[in-house]
């Protein structure tokens, strides 16, 4: 069964930091593209974060500059790295892996709270 879990969430003042990850099971995701997509409250989930199996790279607007992805593929693994955190920046972080465009992976979600 394939599972993605993340940590790392929590409450934290601005201009704090946090590093979120995601550990996968149950497959391999060498080869796969992974990101982290948040959702705040009322609003749509949008792409926060995404890295390729190559390590290329790419970033919302809004926290280009703070946050960094990045992936450990002997661990099955991939972390976001977030400072200077704004309050805005408050909501449900999810992980996701696609090993194709169809064959796409989500994991439960962790809470982040950006205090002002």
């Amino acid at each position: 069964q394939v599972q993605l879990v993340e940590s790392g969430g929590g409450l934290v003042q601005a201009g704090g930091s946090l590093r979120l990850s995601c550990a996968a099971s149950g497959t391999n995701f060498r080869f796969s593209a992974m990101a982290w997509y948040r959702q705040a409250p009322g609003k749509q989930r949008e792409l926060v974060a995404g890295i390729i199996s190559g390590g290329n790279t790419k970033y919302a607007d809004s926290v280009k500059g703070r946050f960094t992805i990045s992936r450990d593929n002997y661990k099955n693994t991939v972390y976001l790295q977030m400072n200077s955190l704004k309050p805005e920046d408050t909501a449900v972080y999810y992980c996701n892996a696609a090993k194709t465009s169809s064959v796409v992976y989500w994991g439960q979600g962790t809470q982040v709270t950006v205090s002002s």
